[in-house]
């Protein structure tokens, strides 16, 4: 069996993006990490496409534009994209399963697609797709090349933090309704607090948006919770907001905790805990890992961690 691109990063003692580099952007490495490449490349005898370093247009397909996640996401896949004089084609499905359906089939056109946190089913995905290469970002997808972000250490490290505070019932504010992530954090969330012995209350689905946060907010004061744990900083945001329409201040009345780490997380007044996920990390990486299933590469899929990240949000619920 033929060394693949993985095989050469793991015997070089290095990440697959940059075994990537090696091949496609050698000057970006230092002389010594660039030798252990080519010599791990060597020994297993592997072989570079020729076709590697040919500059390519591909399309990058989000839910929402204008959510800050996707934003952040956007600017490290056209920076890394840059670097190689690579070329992208934005599509917005601005979170219409329709729109994303179009979508893809127009990207399949180009030399490669990104798909990032697609909505619709995995046997459709798959089938929209067809022979394009591509690479699915924080979503997994059995036969699909995934770059993902942990849904398991962040989310439950931040039960853990609310139980040592005392907390004993805690709402969470799901997002998009079909979100792979959000069924992911809801389920990550619902195990630790069993192993907690914390009563867990599921709020229903709303936008993943400060207004989805807002239609929350009264759902999660009814609930008699003394913490919510959100689907994403803005629902978090727009929930501190309602919350405190309705007289429940943040944190001395009920503990706020997001998931993402957006930069208006750390900018509010209290700051908002939140699970910080390596969204530019994984942009970066699913352009490498594009670019190498282009030239035929088989790519496994890659998980990139996840951290609690406590400010002024929470505390311990009154007495």
């Amino acid at each position: 069996m033929a060394a693949t691109l993985t095989d050469v990063a793991r015997h070089a003692g290095v990440s697959i993006a940059t075994a990537s580099r090696a091949f496609g952007e050698p000057d970006r490495l230092a002389p010594g990490t660039l030798g252990r490449v080519l010599q791990a490349a060597g020994e297993l005898g592997y072989e570079t496409p020729q076709s590697a370093t040919a500059t390519r247009t591909f399309g990058v397909v989000v839910p929402d534009v204008a959510n800050p996640v996707y934003a952040t996401l956007l600017k490290a896949i056209q920076g890394q994209a840059w670097h190689g004089r690579h070329r992208i084609v934005l599509f917005d499905a601005d979170e219409d399963l329709r729109r994303e359906r179009e979508q893809i089939e127009q990207a399949r056109r180009l030399d490669g697609m990104l798909l990032c946190s697609p909505r619709l089913p995995d046997a459709e995905v798959l089938e929209l797709v067809g022979d394009t290469p591509y690479v699915v970002v924080n979503r997994q997808i059995d036969g699909a090349p995934c770059v993902l972000m942990d849904a398991e250490h962040g989310p439950a490290q931040a039960i853990e933090h609310l139980a040592a505070l005392g907390h004993t019932h805690i709402a969470y504010a799901a997002g998009p309704r079909g979100s792979w992530a959000d069924i992911r954090r809801a389920d990550t969330i619902a195990r630790a607090c069993e192993r907690h012995g914390i009563r867990l209350t599921p709020l229903n689905h709303q936008a993943a948006s400060i207004q989805g946060g807002r239609a929350a907010a009264a759902p999660a004061a009814a609930s008699g919770a003394t913490a919510v744990v959100a689907y994403n900083d803005l629902v978090a945001l727009g929930l501190e907001s309602g919350l405190l329409e309705l007289g429940r201040k943040c944190p001395a009345d009920i503990s706020i905790v997001g998931i993402d780490d957006i930069d208006l997380a750390g900018a509010v007044t209290p700051g908002l805990t939140t699970v910080r996920m390596p969204i530019a990390r994984s942009g970066a990486l699913a352009v490498d890992l594009l670019l190498q299933a282009i030239v035929g590469t088989v790519i496994d899929d890659i998980t990139l961690g996840s951290q609690l990240i406590v400010r002024a949000s929470t505390a311990a619920p009154a007495v």
